[in-house]
Protein backbone atom coordinates (compact mmCIF):
# COMPACT_ATOMS: atom_id res chain seq x y z
CA UNK A 1 0.00 0.00 0.00
CA UNK A 2 1.17 3.70 -0.60
CA UNK A 3 0.54 7.42 0.27
CA UNK A 4 -1.06 9.06 -2.35
CA UNK A 5 -1.09 12.42 -1.85
CA UNK A 6 0.07 14.95 0.82
CA UNK A 7 3.43 15.60 2.94
CA UNK A 8 4.06 11.43 2.56
CA UNK A 9 2.85 11.38 -1.02
CA UNK A 10 4.58 8.27 -2.69
CA UNK A 11 5.79 6.36 0.48
CA UNK A 12 5.50 2.62 0.31
CA UNK A 13 4.17 0.87 3.76
CA UNK A 14 4.05 -2.65 3.75
CA UNK A 15 1.79 -4.44 6.86
CA UNK A 16 2.68 -7.74 8.37
CA UNK A 17 0.86 -10.34 6.66
CA UNK A 18 -0.49 -11.74 9.80
CA UNK A 19 -3.26 -9.27 10.37
CA UNK A 20 -6.59 -9.80 9.00
CA UNK A 21 -6.98 -7.22 6.62
CA UNK A 22 -8.18 -6.20 2.66
CA UNK A 23 -6.96 -2.96 2.21
CA UNK A 24 -8.22 -0.39 -0.03
CA UNK A 25 -6.56 -0.29 -3.46
CA UNK A 26 -4.79 2.59 -4.42
CA UNK A 27 -7.14 3.22 -7.30
CA UNK A 28 -10.46 2.75 -5.23
CA UNK A 29 -8.10 5.54 -2.82
CA UNK A 30 -7.25 7.50 -5.00
CA UNK A 31 -10.59 7.80 -6.53
CA UNK A 32 -12.13 7.95 -3.01
CA UNK A 33 -9.67 11.03 -2.20
CA UNK A 34 -10.07 12.91 -5.26
CA UNK A 35 -14.17 13.14 -4.40
CA UNK A 36 -13.47 14.61 -0.75
CA UNK A 37 -10.23 16.96 -1.39
CA UNK A 38 -13.31 19.10 -3.75
CA UNK A 39 -15.88 18.85 -0.82
CA UNK A 40 -13.58 19.28 2.55
CA UNK A 41 -10.32 21.34 3.45
CA UNK A 42 -8.57 18.22 5.51
CA UNK A 43 -6.71 20.10 8.11
CA UNK A 44 -9.98 21.40 9.88
CA UNK A 45 -11.62 18.49 9.67
CA UNK A 46 -12.45 15.10 12.09
CA UNK A 47 -12.40 11.38 10.88
CA UNK A 48 -13.28 8.60 12.34
CA UNK A 49 -11.81 5.19 10.59
CA UNK A 50 -14.01 2.14 11.19
CA UNK A 51 -12.59 -1.06 10.79
CA UNK A 52 -9.48 0.57 10.42
CA UNK A 53 -7.41 -2.50 9.30
CA UNK A 54 -4.04 -1.52 8.43
CA UNK A 55 -4.65 2.02 8.73
CA UNK A 56 -4.44 2.83 5.23
CA UNK A 57 -7.36 5.31 5.19
CA UNK A 58 -6.06 7.51 8.42
CA UNK A 59 -2.71 7.77 6.93
CA UNK A 60 -4.18 9.13 3.80
CA UNK A 61 -5.90 11.67 5.86
CA UNK A 62 -2.93 12.55 8.14
CA UNK A 63 -0.67 13.11 5.53
CA UNK A 64 -3.12 15.48 4.06
CA UNK A 65 -3.33 17.37 6.66
CA UNK A 66 -5.96 16.33 8.80
CA UNK A 67 -5.33 16.37 12.56
CA UNK A 68 -8.00 14.83 14.38
CA UNK A 69 -8.41 11.23 13.28
CA UNK A 70 -9.25 8.20 15.11
CA UNK A 71 -8.92 4.80 14.19
CA UNK A 72 -11.03 2.31 15.88
CA UNK A 73 -10.26 -1.59 15.34
CA UNK A 74 -10.77 -4.84 17.41
CA UNK A 75 -7.30 -6.31 16.84
CA UNK A 76 -4.59 -5.77 18.58
CA UNK A 77 -1.96 -6.04 15.98
CA UNK A 78 -3.73 -3.82 13.45
CA UNK A 79 -3.69 -1.40 16.18
CA UNK A 80 0.31 -1.89 17.03
CA UNK A 81 0.73 -1.54 13.26
CA UNK A 82 -1.01 1.35 12.75
CA UNK A 83 0.00 3.43 16.01
CA UNK A 84 3.80 2.19 15.19
CA UNK A 85 3.44 3.63 11.48
CA UNK A 86 1.54 6.66 13.28
CA UNK A 87 4.45 7.63 15.86
CA UNK A 88 7.34 7.31 12.62
CA UNK A 89 5.56 9.74 10.43
CA UNK A 90 4.49 11.92 13.74
CA UNK A 91 0.71 11.59 12.52
CA UNK A 92 -2.00 12.33 15.07
CA UNK A 93 -4.10 9.58 14.90
CA UNK A 94 -5.57 8.01 17.69
CA UNK A 95 -6.47 4.31 18.33
CA UNK A 96 -9.30 2.57 20.14
CA UNK A 97 -9.43 -1.01 20.59
CA UNK A 98 -12.64 -2.35 20.10
CA UNK A 99 -16.02 -3.42 18.43
CA UNK A 100 -17.33 -1.20 15.92
CA UNK A 101 -20.68 -1.59 16.65
CA UNK A 102 -19.95 -1.33 20.68
CA UNK A 103 -17.82 1.83 19.70
CA UNK A 104 -20.88 3.35 17.87
CA UNK A 105 -23.41 2.78 20.35
CA UNK A 106 -21.00 4.92 23.23
CA UNK A 107 -19.20 7.15 21.21
CA UNK A 108 -19.56 11.13 22.13
CA UNK A 109 -17.21 12.10 19.68
CA UNK A 110 -18.55 13.91 16.38
CA UNK A 111 -17.17 13.77 12.84
CA UNK A 112 -17.04 15.12 9.86
CA UNK A 113 -16.08 11.69 7.80
CA UNK A 114 -16.92 9.05 9.48
CA UNK A 115 -15.47 5.75 7.37
CA UNK A 116 -15.96 2.64 7.26
CA UNK A 117 -14.41 -0.89 5.62
CA UNK A 118 -15.72 -3.54 7.16
CA UNK A 119 -15.31 -7.13 6.07
CA UNK A 120 -17.00 -8.14 2.72
CA UNK A 121 -18.56 -11.07 3.34
CA UNK A 122 -20.84 -8.66 6.14
CA UNK A 123 -24.48 -9.24 5.55
CA UNK A 124 -26.32 -6.17 3.92
CA UNK A 125 -27.93 -6.05 7.64
CA UNK A 126 -24.65 -5.64 9.03
CA UNK A 127 -23.41 -2.84 6.98
CA UNK A 128 -26.95 -0.86 7.60
CA UNK A 129 -26.22 -1.32 11.06
CA UNK A 130 -23.44 0.91 10.61
CA UNK A 131 -25.54 3.64 9.09
CA UNK A 132 -28.43 3.22 11.67
CA UNK A 133 -26.02 3.23 14.39
CA UNK A 134 -24.12 6.89 13.02
CA UNK A 135 -27.39 8.70 12.33
CA UNK A 136 -29.42 7.36 15.61
CA UNK A 137 -26.25 8.45 17.67
CA UNK A 138 -26.01 11.92 15.47
CA UNK A 139 -21.92 10.95 15.29
CA UNK A 140 -21.37 13.15 12.16
CA UNK A 141 -20.78 17.02 12.21
CA UNK A 142 -23.29 19.17 10.01
CA UNK A 143 -22.35 18.60 6.58
CA UNK A 144 -20.69 15.29 7.56
CA UNK A 145 -20.65 12.25 6.08
CA UNK A 146 -20.82 8.47 5.74
CA UNK A 147 -18.92 6.44 3.98
CA UNK A 148 -18.92 2.65 3.77
CA UNK A 149 -16.95 0.38 1.25
CA UNK A 150 -18.11 -2.97 0.23
CA UNK A 151 -18.17 -5.19 -2.44
CA UNK A 152 -19.75 -4.32 -5.53
CA UNK A 153 -22.47 -7.10 -4.91
CA UNK A 154 -23.60 -5.53 -1.98
CA UNK A 155 -26.57 -2.92 -2.01
CA UNK A 156 -26.70 -0.26 0.61
CA UNK A 157 -29.28 1.90 -1.33
CA UNK A 158 -32.54 1.07 1.60
CA UNK A 159 -31.07 3.20 3.96
CA UNK A 160 -32.74 6.51 4.60
CA UNK A 161 -29.53 8.27 4.28
CA UNK A 162 -27.82 6.82 1.51
CA UNK A 163 -27.10 9.80 -0.81
CA UNK A 164 -24.61 7.88 -3.80
CA UNK A 165 -22.21 5.58 -4.48
CA UNK A 166 -18.94 5.21 -6.22
CA UNK A 167 -17.21 1.91 -7.88
CA UNK A 168 -14.38 1.54 -8.79
CA UNK A 169 -13.34 -2.33 -9.47
CA UNK A 170 -14.68 -4.28 -7.06
CA UNK A 171 -14.98 -1.98 -4.20
CA UNK A 172 -17.90 0.08 -3.86
CA UNK A 173 -17.95 3.50 -1.43
CA UNK A 174 -21.47 4.13 -0.46
CA UNK A 175 -22.02 7.66 0.78
CA UNK A 176 -24.39 8.68 3.94
CA UNK A 177 -25.74 11.83 5.27
CA UNK A 178 -28.11 13.61 7.44
CA UNK A 179 -31.45 14.07 5.12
Amino acid sequence: MRIISGKYKGKRLTAPKKLPVRPTTDMAKEGLFNILNNIYNFSSISVIDLFAGTGNISYEFASRGTKDITAVDLHYACLGYIKNIANELEFPIQTIKSDVYSYLDKALHKADIIFADPPYDFTEEQFLKIAELVFAKELLAPNGVLIIEHSKYTSLEKSEHFSSSRKYGGSVFSFFEQQ
